[in-house]
């Protein structure tokens, strides 16, 4: 029997990678970029570690590296890991290889890995001058942009000597702010199994995406057989076929879990004249803007389907973002906005409603004012965020014969896209979980929210009854504010 009062000791062995997709990854150092992710516990961080240090006996000083995650806290599970694998591997002895201060391991040939957080888009300022023939990325999805990763490809060099594996790797589960850039700019739309390679194009070098799966991680299932089993405990559906298979179709932890391509998305048809219209509208510049031109239904039937009095249709959208680029404007000037709206209507507007910040005036006319010059006229929008996904949300559900109160018409495209992949905010502010994360590209769902608060709907069932009146007396019981809410649903209920 040991003693119990001395101290175990754990035995590190060389890493080695394991046999299925981590091992197919680190031989693919040929491929310039690659994204390795899927489930949770598929070796992913084991695999940044091995497919840079797998080089460092080959380029020595040449072979500099950088790893990032978006915060420093979450680092720390990282060097963990480095300081495990790397002594063993090497023989390196940490208190001289690792430096404390500066988060880098330094080798005896010169090669070094150093360990870096990023938490803006304008973070890779902070490498004016480096060169770096290796990058890594862990979590990858923590970037809403892919500014940051595009912009360090500007560092993305050897300096000094011929390396011809120069690579790009990172690592990532789905969801997350980032999910869908990065679901496209790897070709996981095109290729949801992985293994195939994406020619170069104006976007990025040549790249590729391996997908991971729990069960490959043979190790770790030996060390803890019942991690699946706590996986498949967490009860929601599609976050343990997220965390299990690695599936990117599947949208976890999403703000409007109600949003059905199959319910809400609609053929276009020929809107009667008869429907009121209106547009509503989400300033942006370097981010996007977003212009809706919506329909109210006055539950006629059309093209043989009614649908219910008072649904908003959305009909039309124009989005202002850079092709091929993920939550980035136009740039485009107030002026040259407005002359694009009126390009695209030759309808009546009853009302148009527009991002309050339109409306701000820096040292000179509004956004809002300027528009208005060229005959775009606007009325400020509410913003009041929370009542406002929740009107959206109210919409999304229908009413009680289980009728959406808003449909998109095809040609809303982003509308669709970003809707679905909205995420609860996780800051640490009280209700924060309530509102949508403002780091997610989240124009065209501003949009609609504008939208849904320019046109109030509550379900019949959801109105107060009605409290009574005895010769000018409340009837106990019934507050001044009860009476405010009941005549303001009554006008509501009146509407339809």
């Amino acid at each position: 029997m040991p003693n119990p009062s001395e101290e175990t000791k754990l035995t590190l062995l060389p890493w080695h990678a394991q046999p299925g997709p981590q091992l197919e990854a680190i031989r693919k150092h040929w491929v310039p970029e690659l994204f390795f992710g899927g489930a949770v516990g598929g070796g992913k961080s084991d695999f940044l570690l091995g497919d840079f240090a797998q080089d460092v006996p080959n380029y020595g000083p040449a072979w500099q590296g950088i790893v990032f995650r978006k915060s420093y806290p979450q680092l720390e599970e990282l060097i963990a890991r480095s300081k495990q694998i790397y002594p063993a591997w090497f023989g390196l002895d940490a208190k001289t290889a690792w430096t404390t201060g500066n988060t880098t391991w330094t080798w005896p040939n010169g090669a070094t890995l150093k360990f870096r957080h990023a938490e803006d888009d304008d973070s890779w300022m902070n490498y004016q001058g480096h060169s770096y023939p290796w990058m890594g990325y862990d979590e990858l999805p923590h970037w809403s942009t892919p500014i940051f990763y595009r912009e360090m490809k500007t560092r993305w060099r050897a300096a000094g000597a011929k390396i011809p594996n120069k690579r790009i790797r990172a690592t990532g589960n789905p969801g997350g702010v980032g999910h869908e850039w990065i679901k496209r700019y790897f070709a996981i739309d095109r290729y949801p199994l992985g293994g195939e390679l994406v020619a170069k194009d104006l976007v990025g070098n040549t790249r590729m995406f391996i997908r991971s799966r729990v069960t490959d991680n043979k190790i770790l299932l030996a060390n803890d057989p019942e991690y699946i089993d706590r996986l498949r405990s967490i009860g929601s559906e599609a976050l343990v076929q997220m965390y299990l298979d690695g599936d990117w179709n599947v949208i976890a932890g999403a703000y409007f879990p109600e949003f059905s391509i199959k319910r809400h998305v609609i053929p276009p048809f020929e809107i009667p004249k008869s429907w009121m219209r209106f547009r509503a509208m989400d300033w942006g510049s370097s981010t996007p803007f977003c212009v809706i031109w919506y329909a109210v239904s006055d539950g006629d039937l059309v093209d043989g389907r009614q649908y219910p009095r008072g649904a908003l249709v959305a009909y039309r959208e124009w989005y202002g973002a850079k092709p091929d680029e993920t939550n980035v404007g136009l740039k485009m000037t107030a002026e040259e906005v407005a002359d694009g709206i009126l390009s695209r209507e030759s309808e009546q507007m009853s009302m148009s409603v527009l991002d309050p910040s339109a409306f701000k005036e820096d040292s000179g006319p509004s956004i809002a004012e300027r528009m208005s010059k060229r005959r775009v006229y606007f009325q400020r929008a509410d913003n009041t965020r929370k009542a406002g996904w929740d009107a959206l949300r109210a919409r999304l559900k229908g009413n009680e014969a289980d009728e959406p109160m808003i449909y998109w018409f095809t040609t809303c495209p982003d509308s669709v896209r970003t809707i679905p992949t909205l995420q609860h905010d996780r800051g640490r502010k009280a209700g924060a979980m309530e509102d949508v994360d403002t780091d997610s590209e989240d124009h065209a769902g501003d949009t609609n929210r504008y939208a849904c608060m320019a046109r109030p709907w509550v379900r019949k069932s959801d109105l107060v009854p009605q409290r009574k009146y005895e010769r000018g007396i409340i009837v106990t019981g019934t507050t001044f504010n009860d009476l405010v809410e009941q005549k303001r649903r009554e006008r509501l209920e009146n509407q339809y």
